[in-house]
């Protein structure tokens, strides 16, 4: 079975505190998900239309649990404490095997 990843590009942070209390609470949720986070943060180059800002991929062990994950209730929570504190492009994409 194909890997399954959550990709999330954020474009702005208006809010640094609603994205640590989200942080927190999408933390726990990958974890009782089953993901792995493999970037998050760190150094940025971005190219064409590309925004050097916060970039976040998790793994997950299939595609099926990457979309579970996400509609978790734990995940669910975490995106209420997040609300307008970003602006994101977030995508759930299956890997190649």
């Amino acid at each position: 079975m194909a890997k399954g990843y959550w990709v999330s590009a954020y474009r702005t942070i208006s809010d640094p505190e609603k994205l640590a209390a989200y942080n927190k609470l999408a933390a726990q949720a990958v974890q009782a998900g089953g993901g792995r986070v493999l970037a998050r943060g760190g150094r940025v180059v971005a190219h064409d239309a590309g925004i050097a800002e916060r970039t976040v991929v998790i793994e997950f062990d299939t595609f099926e649990q990457a979309v579970a994950a996400r509609e978790s209730a734990a995940y669910q929570e975490a995106l209420v404490a997040l609300s307008d504190g970003v602006e994101r492009d977030f995508r759930i994409i299956e890997g190649i095997d």
